[in-house]
């Protein structure tokens, strides 16, 4: 049940992708979002259920994997314990701020301007939904999360068939952020509108606050699960 916990935990953190959450945000401004969206939606599926089955099958039948169960599992929870626990203090603490207009500034001053839209964006502004199914399938290779919760995944005692049953499951937590939008505007579309617009703006004041203190509380976690396992 412990590992079961930590891989969903793991999927839930995939799912704050702020690469995701943009392309979400600018898929809403354009005609058809409906339909913009799902063609996201099946090319993300396509990436990560593809290669988290893959991965999965893979890990799972390496001699190596077996033997290093218990030594491995209590130093990838602290490390990436302390990954979280940093990130948290960093979002929190606003450490990003000063470097990030930095940044900014120097961007506009080499450019001339202020800062092109990015190629995700270009690409989504054409308004095809088979651009947008190329545009999911680019941009949703497995990041470290993901990543960590198919390492888990293959440690399980679990069958081929039970083990790709939760690759679905973690590939279906980590698009959620396009899942319920898609949902909502097959369901109830001006309702849906309403209340996105409504989160984007709370998220938009609370986005870092909320993040810190997910990342804190995860890292802990994960830190006392490592020091617990090696006690």
């Amino acid at each position: 049940m412990g590992d079961l916990g930590s891989i969903f935990g793991l999927a839930l953190l995939a799912m704050a992708n702020p690469t995701l959450l943009a392309a979400v945000t600018v898929m809403m401004l354009l005609p058809g979002t409906k339909r913009l969206m799902l063609g996201y939606l099946l090319g993300a599926y396509v990436t990560s259920i593809t290669l988290g089955i893959a991965i999965v099958l893979t890990l799972s039948g390496s001699e190596g994997v077996e033997s290093a169960r218990h030594t491995l599992s209590p130093i990838e929870d602290l490390a990436i314990g302390a990954i979280l626990l940093l990130i948290g203090y960093v979002l929190l603490t606003g450490r990003t701020d000063g470097l990030r207009e930095r940044r900014r500034r120097r961007k506009e001053e080499k450019r001339g301007g202020p800062p092109k839209e990015s190629w995700p964006e270009r690409m989504l502004g054409r308004g095809s939904a088979r651009v947008t199914f190329v545009v999911g399938m680019l941009l949703s290779f497995p990041g470290v999360s993901y990543l960590t919760a198919l390492d888990r995944i293959s440690k399980l005692d679990a069958s081929d068939a039970e083990m790709i049953l939760l690759v679905l499951a973690v590939a279906v937590i980590q698009q959620m952020l396009l899942e319920l939008p898609v949902l909502g505007y097959a369901v109830a579309p001006d309702w849906t509108q309403d209340a996105v617009t409504r989160f984007r703006a709370w998220l938009g004041r609370n986005a870092r606050r909320v993040g810190g203190y997910v990342a804190l509380t995860l890292g802990a976690l994960l830190v006392l699960r490592g020091v617990i396992t090696i006690l």
